[in-house]
C-alpha cells in the first residue's frame, strides 16, 4: 500500500431533506494549497492547476448538542470513487461570523472503486455552512491505495511459465 495525500477545497450547497439531515453536493477543481510564512504571519491560498474536478456527496445525520455522523463518497475522476464515514462524532456550531456555522470531522475511508479499491485512510474536513446553504469544505486526506505496479509485477510472476531448454 502506498499513501496519497491531497488537499482540496470543495464548494457547493447543503440541502435539508429532513430537519435532522444535511446533504452536501460539492465540487473541487484541481488546485495546489500554497502556504506562506513570513514576517507578517501565515497566509494560505488555493491556486488553480491543470486537471479535472472531484465531486463530494455526503450526508450529515445531525444529533443534539451540535454533533453529527457523516457518510458519503468522493469521486476523483471517472470511476475512482472512495467511500467514507465519520470517526466518532463531528461538530457543527456557531462561528464568529453570524451568517456561518463552522464544522469539523475526521472521516475514515472504507474502500471504493477504481484507484480506491481496498483503500484505507483518513480525511480531515473543516467546513463552513452559510445561512443560505452555501458550503466551503477544506479537506486534507491521507489515503493508502494498492501499488498497482507492484500488483501487476506480482501477477505476472505468478502467471509466468518456467523457462525450459530444448
Amino acid at each position: 500500500m502506498k499513501p496519497i495525500a491531497y488537499s482540496l477545497q470543495f464548494r457547493g450547497r447543503a440541502t435539508s431533506p429532513r430537519s435532522d439531515r444535511l446533504r452536501f453536493s460539492l465540487t473541487a477543481p484541481s488546485t495546489a494549497l500554497v502556504t506562506t510564512v513570513g514576517p507578517d504571519g501565515v497566509r494560505g491560498a488555493f491556486e488553480d492547476v491543470p486537471g479535472g474536478e472531484a465531486t463530494f456527496e455526503g450526508e450529515l445525520a445531525l444529533s443534539e448538542q451540535s454533533t453529527f455522523d457523516d457518510f458519503g463518497t468522493i469521486e476523483f475522476g471517472r470511476g475512482n470513487r472512495l467511500r467514507f464515514h465519520s470517526v466518532g462524532l463531528g461538530r457543527l456550531g456557531s462561528s464568529p461570523d453570524p451568517h456561518l456555522r463552522h464544522g469539523s470531522v475526521v472521516l475514515k475511508v472504507e474502500g471504493g472503486d477504481g484507484q480506491f479499491a481496498g483503500a484505507e485512510g483518513l480525511i480531515t474536513s473543516n467546513f463552513f455552512v452559510s445561512d443560505t446553504g452555501e458550503v466551503t469544505d477544506n479537506q486534507f486526506g491521507l489515503i493508502f491505495v494498492r501499488d498497482q505496479r507492484r500488483d501487476e509485477v506480482a501477477h505476472q510472476r505468478k502467471g509466468a511459465k518456467p523457462c525450459t531448454t530444448n
